[in-house]
């Protein structure tokens, strides 16, 4: 079978490329000095630039190639900030003040971010669908039902268990025993929400350098200055790191503590509206519990399934990840058997070694990272708080400068090589057992 489409895209073109409308080019040549300057012209960046621009700080943005290139228009598209870790591994880390306060501002996120985008007339295609993750085996499910219990010991946070019988509303599919459903997350295009922040910050005469990779921050009497791979400098009295996953030159500290983890996405040839509405009858976002951790979605137009997961904990031909990422579509969905695809690409995610993003400052520096596949509701929320914090705001405060970015001894920053041996791992051993599992509890259960 041939997997790809005669009409696909180029191996590593994004889907939500396609019908991205062009921007006004942007300078390479930055100013001598600024009071703040923002390095990162993500999600984070552009945020932490708006929310210091409104408090009227002369600010500078910094990004080492063109501004979106990274993960802000490469993710899924899924809107949402609940945490990724259960209520009980949080109070273990970081105690149950911090815990519950995280459950706590998932709210606050996501009302800061969706009300960013309109406030700011972001075309972005946001839409309220809701967001179901779906238990692979009953173990998953009674992992879920605990899971439920706590936030609602702590949070206020809407959410409710779907039996079995009903998951089928939501997706069509038999193969999962149970499901969560968080009625308020949403979906969004990715590349037009960053075009949309990169408009806004641009309107307010905030500039914006692309191509000025950061090498190195220096502390001063005054400041900082920093310096770039070609040897330029900007002196600047407030600095704001937002670099995430893709975080290069010098910053090492930074580099110990946030790692680049590979995700891999997909979208299909154009379906039917029959079969969308077969596959997709809630129009959902859905993510599983496998460790595979797929997520999939419609896309915004409702024409084809965007399909994402951990194809591989490390780089990968990007034709491999397309034929694991479509057998997993598979096993979701049968009759996709057929079905071709017309794009393949991936992008870095930041994972921190606690897997919970980050604000905070390191000899002086500010920072937001770390959102370990969670950071588009996230992201923008908390490059507004780390920008209120560098500037001395108390509406700064955030339970996530309660966690940590710890590092590990045997990482010194670069290519994470412990991703290899965990990759093998996972595919011949956890994803083998979790497949094992769900095949006996299905058999049980007929």
């Amino acid at each position: 079978m041939t997997l790809f489409s005669h009409q696909a895209a180029e191996p590593g073109k994004p889907y939500w490329w396609e019908d991205a409308a062009p921007l006004k080019a942007l300078p390479s040549n930055a100013p001598e000095t600024a009071e703040l300057l923002v390095i990162g012209a993500g999600y984070t960046g552009l945020s932490a630039a708006l929310t210091a621009a409104d408090q009227g700080a002369n600010v500078v943005v910094v990004d080492a190639g063109v501004p979106g290139i990274g993960a802000s228009t490469r993710n899924g598209g899924m809107f949402g900030a609940h945490p990724r870790m259960p209520y009980e591994a949080l109070t273990s880390m970081f105690g149950e003040d911090t815990a519950s306060g995280i459950f706590s501002e998932a709210q606050d996120a996501f009302e800061h971010t969706s009300s960013l985008i309109k406030n700011e007339n972001i075309d972005c295609s946001f839409e309220q669908t809701g967001r179901i993750q779906l238990a692979w085996t009953k173990q998953h499910f009674e992992a879920q039902k605990k899971l439920v219990t706590a936030i609602r010991n702590v949070a206020d946070m809407p959410l409710e268990i779907i039996e079995r019988d009903a998951v089928k509303e939501h997706i069509g599919s038999d193969h999962f025993f149970g499901a969560i459903y968080f009625p308020n997350h949403a979906a969004l295009q990715p590349k037009h929400f960053h075009d949309g922040l990169l408009a806004a910050v641009l309107k307010r005469n905030v500039q914006v350098i692309q191509s000025w990779p950061v090498y190195d921050i220096s502390q001063t009497s005054d400041g900082f200055t920093i310096t770039s791979e070609a040897g330029h400098t900007i002196r600047a009295s407030r600095v704001l790191v937002a670099t995430n996953g893709y975080t290069s030159g010098k910053l090492d500290w930074f580099k110990r503590r946030v790692y680049p983890f590979p995700s891999f996405l997909v979208a299909t040839e154009p379906l039917s509206k029959a079969q969308l509405k077969k596959l997709a009858p809630g129009r959902r976002m859905m993510v599983e519990t496998r460790a595979q951790h797929s997520y999939f979605r419609l896309s915004p137009d409702g024409t084809r399934i965007v399909f994402g997961g951990r194809a591989s904990m490390r780089p990968i031909p990007l034709k491999t990840a397309a034929r694991r990422l479509h057998r997993n579509m598979c096993s979701v969905w049968p009759e996709m058997q057929d079905i071709k695809l017309t794009h393949v690409w991936s992008g870095n995610t930041g994972f921190s070694f606690a897997q919970m993003p980050h604000v905070g400052v390191q000899q002086g520096i500010h920072y937001a990272m770390g959102y370990s596949g969670s950071g588009v509701a996230l992201a923008a929320y908390l490059g507004s708080k780390a920008a209120l914090r560098c500037l001395g705001d108390p509406e700064g405060k955030t339970a996530y400068a309660n966690t940590t970015l710890s590092s590990r001894w045997y990482y010194r920053g670069g290519k994470p090589w412990f991703l290899s041996p965990a990759d093998l791992w996972f595919r011949h051993y956890t994803d083998r057992k979790e497949n094992r599992q769900a095949f006996a509890d299905r058999s049980d259960t007929r």
